[in-house]
């Protein structure tokens, strides 16, 4: 009895996993200006949903990215510049959650391995040609 109840709370998990509550207001809302819905939707192609992961939160489903959505929407139909967004959402979750993350002693790895690598497969080719002539 005890494993059938196990089994059918196992069986509910995906469906408790998105919430019962609504969108967030401007979740799914576009902004009456023109200009500024760009610069929101230019900002959320650039920002990583939190919950996903690989999408960005223009792209996500997730109950977080419509909040976040919301938030950048909100932000700059105040009157903030998308930077300004961005930079707050930064310091407020890290750099995760932007594609394109800042050159730092953490990040540098990121920036320099592609480099390093291209070099290494550059020095790899030419040893491998040289033989071949040889």
């Amino acid at each position: 009895m005890a494993a059938l109840a196990a089994l059918s709370l196992l069986a509910a998990t995906p469906a408790l996993a998105d919430s019962a509550q609504p969108a967030a207001s401007l979740a799914n809302t576009q902004l009456k200006d023109p200009a500024k819905e760009a610069q929101a939707r230019a900002l959320m192609a650039t920002l990583r949903c939190l919950v996903c992961q690989g999408q960005a939160i223009s792209d996500s489903d997730a109950d977080m990215a419509g909040d976040m959505r919301s938030l950048v929407r909100r932000r700059i139909a105040d009157g903030e510049s998308p930077e300004q967004v961005r930079k707050w959402l930064i310091a407020r979750y890290g750099d995760y959650v932007t594609y394109d993350p800042p050159l730092s002693i953490v990040t540098a790895p990121l920036w320099l391995m592609p480099l390093l690598l291209l070099a290494i497969g550059g020095w790899l080719a030419r040893g491998a040609f040289k033989r071949r002539r040889g």
